[in-house]
């Protein structure tokens, strides 16, 4: 699986990224995910409070791991899917840069519920198919 190891950096520091490194593809990427809400759930609360700097930094960091998740996509192997994940990873890159520019936690309360929801998706993926390692899946093709 290929990584952008910056979304990795940007995910955390320490026992986190340790733990990264040894994790299998499904848990790699629900790391990511736990990141990338950790950060958009951080810059709202900036916002509510005003402060610019932190929301910024939440924001880039929530952007970097977004540009990773959108860089591990196997665009050969993951078919529609990996197009339409491509996409969505776009959009979400999109408004994060219209929320950091205008405040706009409305923007970001709705591109959060999208994450969550796919958050929730791969999470999911150990029970649909039970009984096998998660690392070698061929559900997980739309990643490399």
């Amino acid at each position: 699986m290929r990584v952008n190891f910056k979304a990795m950096e940007e995910y955390g520091q320490g026992s986190q990224a340790s733990r990264a490194g040894v994790a299998d593809k499904v848990e790699l990427i629900q790391m990511l995910f736990d990141g990338l809400i950790e950060s958009m759930v951080t810059a709202q609360g900036h916002i509510e409070r005003g402060a610019i700097e932190e929301k910024n930094k939440s924001l880039t960091r929530a952007g970097r791991i977004t540009i990773g998740l959108q860089s591990a996509l196997d665009m050969d192997k993951g078919g529609e899917l990996a197009r339409n994940l491509h996409e969505l990873y776009g959009y979400v890159t999109r408004k994060l840069i219209h929320v950091n520019a205008y405040n706009d936690v409305a923007a970001l309360k709705e591109i959060l519920s999208l994450i969550r929801e796919i958050s929730q998706a791969w999470k999911d993926v150990p029970t649909l198919l039970p009984g096998s390692k998660l690392a070698s899946r061929p559900a997980l093709s739309v990643v490399h």
